[in-house]
Formats: C-alpha cells, sequence, structure tokens
C-alpha cells in the first residue's frame, strides 16, 4: 500500500482493487463496510479493502472496531506510512498514547517529509511534555520551524515550558512568515504578557490592527488583557470602541454591561443591556439579568416587571418565581407575593426559603398560628437552626412564651455555649415584656461572643427606649454596627439614641444642640430605610422624630407610610392613634 504504490495515489488504487475484489466475487459477507469490525472480510483481501472498511467505521464513530481494522491493513503493509500515522491518530484518541508515539515515530522516519506526521507527532510529544522532541520534529537543521503551522506548535511548547524568550522570537517568526495572519500577533502579545510586559502586549494587538482594521478578534484580546489586569475602566473603553466600528455587535454590548456591573456602575449598565433587550425581546438570560440589576438598585416595579416577563418566557423557572415574590413584598404586595412563592414545588431548593417568606408576611399580619404552620413546611425538608430560632420567636408572639422558652432551652442543653440560642432565649424574655430577664440573657450571650451584633443592638435599644444609659447604648450600637454596618434596624437603633438624646437636651432648654442630634436621627433614620426596603417601624420612628422637631405634615406622611407597611401591633400599639390625632389636628379628612 505505502511502499507498493505510494501514499499519494491511496485513494485510486484503493477504489479499483476493491472493484476488482468484489467484480471477481471474492466479497463473501453482506455488509462490506461494517460488522465486528469488518469481520466480513477475509484474511486474503487487499490491504486497500481494509482500509476502505476503516474509514466507514471511523466516520460512523466505531472507532476501536476502524482501529482493529487499520492494524490489519498495516499488516499487510508494515511500511505504510500513512496507515501508521492513522494507526497512531486512532491509538491516541483511544488514550493508547506509548502505541500511538510508537506507531507515528514509524511513520515519520519512513516519511520525514511529510508535515502532517511531523505535526501530529510534535503534538504528541508536547502532550507528553517533551519539548526537546517536539523541537526535533518540528525544527529544520538550521533551527528554524518548518512552516507556520509548526511555529505555532513549537510557540505553545516554549511557552509551556516557561521559555519565554523562545517563544516571543517564535513568535516574530511566525508573523514574518505569516503577514496576513493573526495567530503570529496572538503569539506575540501571549509571550509580551507572560514576559510581565503587559503594554508591549496591547501594541502588538494594536500593531496587528492597523494590519487588520476593524478585526474584532483584536479588540477583544485587548479588552480580556485589560480585565486580567483588572483595568476594568480600560476593558469599557475597548468595549465602547467595537461599538463605535459595529452598533449592532451584541456579544460585546452584553460584554460591555459585564464589564460595568464588575465595576459596579450598574446605572451605566442597565441601559446598555435594555438595547440588548429592544434587539432581542425575548432573550430571557438578558430579561433576567435586568431583572437582578434593577432589584439591587431598589427599581422595584421594574425589577417586578421584568421577573414576570422571565416568566411568560419559561414559567418552569421557580428561581424567578421566589424572586418575584421578594421583589413583590419590597413593593408592599403581599398578597400577589404570596401567589409567587407558593409556586415554588416542594422539590425545589429554594421551597424553604419560599415557605420562610410567606410565614415573614403572616407574621407582619399578626396570624402566627399560619406562620408557624409555613414555618414547620420549611422544616419538614430539613432542619435548620435559623428556622428553629424562628418557631420558637413565633410562638413567642402568639403568646406561648413558656412554650418557646422550653422549646429554646432543650436546644441549650445540647449546646451550652451557643451565644445565638442565649441571644434568642433573651428575646423571649423581652417579648414577655420580662426586661430585666432579658437584659441578663443578652450579657450572657456576650459573654460567650463579645462580638454578638444583636445581643448588643437589643442592649443598647432597650436602655434608648427607656431613656437611660445613653452614652453606653450609643457605644454598643456603635460596636454592632461595626459587626453589620449594613443592617438596617441597628441602624435604626442609633437614629433613636440620638433622638432620645435630643429630647433630652430640648427638654434641658438646649433646643439648638437638640436640634442637630434630631438631624442626625434622620439621616441615620432615612439610611435605615434604604437599607431594609422599608418597615413600619422605621417610618413610626421617622415621624417620631419630625413631630419633635414641629413638622407635623412631614410626621404624619410617614405616620401614614407605617400604616401601609403592614405595622406590628405588639411592637406599635399606639401608632393608629398618634396618626389620627396628628390628622385631627392639621384638619385633614
Amino acid at each position: 500500500m505505502g511502499s507498493a504504490m505510494g501514499r499519494s495515489t491511496l485513494g485510486r488504487f484503493a477504489i479499483a482493487a476493491l472493484a476488482l475484489w468484489v467484480s471477481a466475487g471474492c466479497a463473501s459477507g453482506s455488509r462490506l463496510f461494517g460488522g465486528a469490525g469488518g469481520a466480513a472480510i477475509p484474511g486474503d483481501a487487499p490491504p486497500e479493502l481494509d482500509y476502505l472498511v476503516a474509514r466507514d467505521l471511523e466516520l460512523d464513530g466505531e472507532l476501536e472496531d476502524a482501529l482493529a481494522a487499520y492494524q490489519r491493513a498495516l499488516a499487510k503493509d508494515p511500511d505504510s506510512p500513512e496507515l501508521l500515522r492513522k494507526v497512531a491518530e486512532l491509538s491516541a484518541r483511544a488514550s493508547r498514547l506509548e502505541d500511538a508515539v510508537a506507531h507515528a515515530e514509524r511513520a515519520y522516519a519512513l516519511d520525514p517529509s511529510d508535515r502532517s506526521t511531523r505535526l501530529f507527532l510534535g503534538t504528541l510529544y508536547r502532550f507528553l511534555r517533551d519539548p526537546v522532541r517536539v523541537e526535533q520534529v518540528l525544527r529544520e537543521p538550521n533551527g528554524q520551524p518548518f512552516d507556520a503551522d509548526a511555529a505555532l506548535l513549537l510557540y505553545g511548547t516554549l511557552s509551556e515550558a516557561q521559555r519565554y524568550p523562545e517563544a516571543l522570537e517564535t513568535a516574530r517568526w511566525l508573523i514574518a512568515h505569516e503577514p496576513d495572519g493573526l495567530r503570529g500577533w496572538f503569539a506575540l502579545a501571549d509571550a509580551h504578557e507572560k514576559l510581565g510586559d503587559p503594554a508591549a502586549a496591547e501594541t502588538a494587538l494594536r500593531q496587528a490592527l492597523e494590519q487588520n482594521p476593524g478585526e474584532l478578534s483584536l479588540y477583544g484580546a485587548i479588552a480580556r488583557g485589560r480585565r486580567d489586569r483588572g483595568d476594568r475602566d480600560g476593558e469599557i473603553a475597548v468595549y465602547r470602541e467595537i461599538l463605535a466600528l459595529e452598533p449592532d455587535h451584541q456579544a460585546s454590548r452584553i460584554a460591555l454591561a459585564e464589564a460595568l456591573i464588575q465595576a459596579e456602575r450598574l446605572e451605566e449598565a442597565i441601559p446598555v443591556l435594555e438595547e440588548v433587550e429592544r434587539a432581542h425581546p425575548d432573550d430571557l438570560r438578558t430579561v433576567l439579568r435586568l431583572a437582578f440589576l434593577e432589584f439591587e438598585s431598589g427599581d422595584y416595579e421594574n425589577a417586578r416587571r421584568r421577573f414576570a416577563r422571565a416568566l411568560e418566557l419559561n414559567p418552569e423557572q421557580h428561581e424567578v418565581d421566589y424572586f418575584l415574590g421578594v421583589t413583590l413584598r419590597r413593593l408592599n404586595q403581599p398578597d400577589a407575593a404570596i401567589e409567587a412563592f407558593e409556586r415554588v414545588p416542594d422539590t425545589h431548593e429554594r421551597f424553604p426559603e419560599a415557605r420562610t417568606q410567606i410565614a415573614g408576611i403572616y407574621e407582619k399580619r399578626g396570624d402566627y398560628a399560619r406562620a408557624i404552620a409555613e414555618v414547620e413546611r420549611a422544616r419538614s425538608h430539613g432542619e435548620a437552626r435559623p428556622l428553629d430560632l424562628y418557631v420558637a420567636s413565633l410562638r413567642s408572639r402568639a403568646g406561648d412564651f413558656d412554650g418557646a422558652l422550653a422549646f429554646l432551652q432543650a436546644l441549650l442543653a445540647a449546646s451550652p455555649d451557643d451565644a445565638e440560642l442565649l441571644y434568642n432565649i433573651g428575646v423571649i424574655h423581652g417579648e414577655a415584656k420580662r426586661t430585666t430577664e432579658a437584659l441578663s440573657w443578652m450579657e450572657k450571650a456576650l459573654e460567650k461572643q463579645p462580638d454578638h451584633a444583636g445581643a448588643l443592638n437589643y442592649i443598647g435599644y432597650t436602655w434608648a427606649e427607656s431613656g437611660t444609659n445613653l452614652d453606653q447604648a450609643e457605644q454598643y450600637i456603635n460596636r454592632a454596627l461595626q459587626i453589620r454596618p449594613d443592617d438596617g434596624y441597628i441602624a435604626d437603633s442609633l437614629a433613636w439614641v440620638y433622638y432620645m438624646r435630643a429630647r433630652a437636651l430640648v427638654e434641658s432648654g438646649r433646643s439648638r444642640d437638640g436640634r442637630e442630634l434630631m438631624e442626625r436621627a434622620i439621616r441615620e433614620l432615612e439610611r435605615a430605610d434604604q437599607l431594609t426596603g422599608g418597615d413600619s417601624v422605621i417610618s413610626e420612628h421617622m415621624g417620631d422624630v419630625y413631630l419633635s422637631m414641629g413638622l407635623k405634615e412631614r410626621a404624619l406622611e410617614h405616620y401614614e407610610e407605617a400604616l401601609g407597611l403592614e405595622p406590628r401591633q405588639d411592637e406599635q400599639p399606639k401608632l393608629r392613634e398618634k396618626f389620627d390625632r396628628l390628622r385631627r389636628e392639621l384638619g385633614r379628612p
């Protein structure tokens, strides 16, 4: 085959041999090109027939049978470089690297001028991490790569061996011998990057752009380089360059949006994604990306609209049902939120969270029995300490203080040093109006965990509510804020300390100092409102502060806002009375 008739005429002679063999009546099998590796082919068949059977099997994906057929052909024509290479290739695909190398080396020895064999053998050596033999097979006697493909393979090998200066020279050789291609430029830029010279890498890519203006892959490489160096602004600038050339290039627009998001420039990212959405209104990924960005930025109405749109495109996205429910809660639409949470099936990982969210809605309404039932449904899918604590809290709010305490005491018996349990026992005592006991348990929690933000905040707020220990209350709450700086409820506690200190100053005749503290209280309450997404107690506190400042209209607005945020009766027993009294005072209907 190889030695008898020459590789270049293989196909023509194979077909001719097959025709002669079939016409002579030698085909004993009905399936010539299949069946157990060509088992129907007699042993006296010419190697060309085994080759054709092997090719047929290879194209059908029957690689083991194809390899067996190539090996039969090779046994009949052992000096065929082409058959040796085919056996080597299929051996490599079957992860038999030793066989692959042995056959490829023999093919190369028989025909050292065959570029395909040289490249394949070089690839095998590279896979085996043997750069010396890679160079031996890919370089000419003068030391240069034998062609551009060899140079690229050699570049990769040198780069992996961290021989970056040699890799750099190989990249330059590739540019010189393939002046109209991009591969050399990409290799040159990569070599400069690995040599720690990102400016030279970008210069190389810009030089390639001069020869290939408008080549987007080069811009993409420049953008990736800047991103890898942490230059987000530079990456963004490159994407804008691309869009100036190709205004409708959606992949670059999406990449620009992602870069803006990573740079925390959400206000710029949203309109970019909106352009993508206008071009592809049914692109689910873009719709969801926008929804989550709007949710994070506090634009809950648009987030709600896009989550709903995503569900129209794919109603089975129960993760989206969950986030739609959370968004509806932020929009103070509890009934619609419950509907969304109810769509999350018990087989979904978000099910416990969805039921807990529903429990929170019922809790705000004072329907503790239903809230407890929902938490128990969540607990049925795997008990977790936060759910245990929530059940205890709900039992307490329902008036079953002793049951709640017994539940927590049983948990504490198994974990006597658990600061979270100590804290929650204190909370239950507080809900039962046992303030002394509550503060005692909070101190126990701090003994076990001095940086327990909840206990620090609880003690500080309790003192602030009673108007005692205000300096120490401020210290405790500031410590809590250092631990949890984005906790809106702790910010509310600090505001209340300012408010109570301000009242004391006003009552002592220091109205100016008192007003300054009132203004500080307002700023903290505004921050608390933003961090929590809106809370009835925080809105009531805003009303109280504005009323003390004599700003009755503003106070009325916040009392009304608090009433619309599902007030908690046990915490806000006088809210309705305040609102009605102030409304009458202002002559409002």
